[in-house]
């Protein structure tokens, strides 16, 4: 039944709005054969076990949460800063929505240690498992998923290693429904910035077993939590990661201060803020023996884990601006006949169909295999920038319509701007890969990776290319290798990207399709198109399309 009042000029069937159902309001495992795709080939036998559970998110993600996100934004989190005496009190008042979906995922937390054990006994892998929950969540909300997932694993294990036994309890109490439980926070950013270590300001002095820790964090993310990893700098001058809880050990109110929140672009469900921490308890997350105060190669793997749950959020992102985009060019009508049988309109989305699905092999690869110490830079610098640009196609589809905010798209690009920066920009990044490379030789494993990998004589070739280029990167002077490193990272993730669907392809689980994404993906990143940029290449097969599409979402 239609809510809205005919028009006298409601003249064609053109205005019937009913037809612009976009992503919201559906299922999302139902909808998306490439997931469903990844399930089957990393679950294995427990696929069987794990497809009601992840149909049942599917209804959930594209449902309830999907709407709590949309209010969430236009309604964001607020600070009480005093109480009715004056009192500091600092608090966080997150907004009914925020809630409910917290309290929704929470019920369905696939990242939860009781879901994880019955995962286990009916031989699914949690962690691909929790991979696809956080998939799912963030074509949704990453903002949520930043609230729910800001370092829990890393309060947990750091506290575990080195935190006093009664602060460990604590601990667990807190983290008691999982890493994703939205009561982690982690504190780098000051007003210096939060890639310069040795522009660092906050200071810890001991006090016995613990800290006294001073300094103002300018960007602190998921301000509501109840514990904090923040990076500070010791008497001796070392930089290291230090435990904070909301609470003293005594159970009185920690000397942590929220000065204001953010008033951010996007990403509005997590509670960005400037905190001040005054004298707070603080416990070293790092070893105490002499010279390993410094806590960075810690903080590295951290930080890596935490760029691969950022790169997700640029997949979740570009796959909700895809499916947006598919569902509107499929109902809205120009020159007669629908935007999706445009030849324009065909190109931009068998184009975005191919980026998203390239960015989604890598993402999940970095999630569920063996870890490879270059994936995290490489694949966050991809995914992150890949989920600004699909919303940016996603707003041109809609036309002017995406730059509403009624419509769904114009949030996804407010939000997927902050990925780029989060856990390190571009070109930090291509610093870390350099890194990499110079001081743990990691380049070695990832070509072997890729040879593994690479099936076609056309990635075969790019991989020695890249082997070549490294080693001529190699002996570039320091400030021409530095300044030649984003080129080389982006030929590396070209290459990882085509060697991966390429393997996907080899598990024969789509009738060809995936096949068909490789080549398309190799064709336009690998290949040499000669003067004319392909212009005088051979016609594709007409029916490709249609093929891309179906495989990609089904309505």
């Amino acid at each position: 039944m239609r809510r809205y009042l005919t028009e006298p000029f409601d003249g064609s069937d053109r205005y019937a709005t009913e037809r612009y159902q976009g992503a919201a309001g559906r299922n999302w495992w139902a909808c998306d054969p490439t997931l469903r795709l990844l399930m089957r080939r990393h679950l294995g036998d427990g696929f069987a076990w794990a497809e009601p559970h992840l149909d049942r998110l599917g209804a959930l993600m594209g449902g309830l949460v999907a709407a709590c996100a949309e209010e969430t934004d236009r309604n964001p989190p607020r600070l009480e800063k005093y109480d009715k005496w004056g009192r500091d009190v600092s608090q966080v008042v997150m907004p009914p929505s925020f809630l409910t979906a917290r309290q929704a995922l929470m019920e369905d937390n696939f990242t939860a240690p009781s879901f994880a054990e019955e995962a286990r006994a009916h031989g699914a892998d949690p962690s691909t498992l929790a991979a696809a929950w956080t998939y799912l969540l963030d074509q949704a909300d990453i903002g949520m998923g930043c609230a729910l997932g800001t370092g829990g694993d890393m309060v947990v294990s750091l506290a575990e290693k080195y935190a006093p036994e009664d602060v460990r309890e604590k601990v667990r109490e807190i983290f008691a429904n999982g890493f994703y439980s939205g009561e982690a926070a982690q504190m780098f950013t000051e007003r210096t910035g939060g890639s310069d270590l040795a522009a660092l300001e906050a200071a810890a002095v001991p006090t016995g077993e613990a800290f006294s820790l001073s300094g103002l964090k300018w960007f602190a993310s998921n301000a509501n939590g109840s514990a904090f990893v923040v990076l500070a700098r010791l008497p001796e001058g070392e930089v290291a990661p230090f435990l904070v809880l909301w609470e003293r050990r005594d159970g009185t109110r920690n000397g942590v201060r929220i000065r204001r929140l953010k008033d951010k672009l996007g990403t509005r469900s997590v509670a960005s803020a400037e905190v001040e921490f005054a004298g707070a308890e603080a416990f070293l997350l790092a070893g105490s023996e002499p010279g390993a105060g410094s806590g960075i190669g810690t903080m590295m793997k951290l930080t890596n884990a935490s760029r691969l749950g950022v790169a997700m959020m640029g997949l979740g992102v570009a796959r909700r601006a895809l499916v947006e985009s598919i569902c509107y060019a499929r109902a809205r009508e120009a020159f007669g006949r629908p935007l999706i049988e445009q030849p324009l309109m065909r190109r931009k989305l068998a184009e975005l169909i191919v980026e998203v699905e390239a960015a989604q092999a890598m993402v999940f690869d970095a999630h569920v295999s063996p870890r490879l110490r270059l994936a995290p830079a490489l694949v966050k610098l991809r995914a992150a920038r890949l989920g600004v640009t699909a919303a940016g196609d996603a707003i041109e589809v809609h036309g002017g319509n995406g730059y509403i905010e009624q419509w769904p798209v114009a949030r996804l690009l407010r939000d997927a701007q902050v990925n780029p920066i989060w856990e390190g920009g571009d070109n930090i990044l291509c610093l870390d890969v350099r890194r990499a490379m110079l001081k743990e030789q990691a380049h070695l494993p990832f070509l072997d990776r890729l040879r593994s990998l690479a099936t076609s004589d056309l990635v075969g070739a790019r991989v020695d290319d890249l082997a070549k280029a490294i080693e001529t990167w190699h002996a570039l002077d320091r400030e021409v290798a530095e300044e030649r490193l984003y080129p080389l990272a982006q030929f590396m993730v070209d290459v990882y990207a085509a060697a991966l669907l390429e393997d996907q392809a080899r598990w024969g689980l789509d009738d060809g399709r995936k096949a068909l994404v490789a080549r398309l993906y190799a064709e336009a990143h690998l290949m040499d198109h000669g003067p004319l940029r392909g212009l005088d290449r051979p016609a594709g097969n007409p029916g490709h399309f249609d093929d891309l599409v179906a495989g990609a979402v089904t309505l």
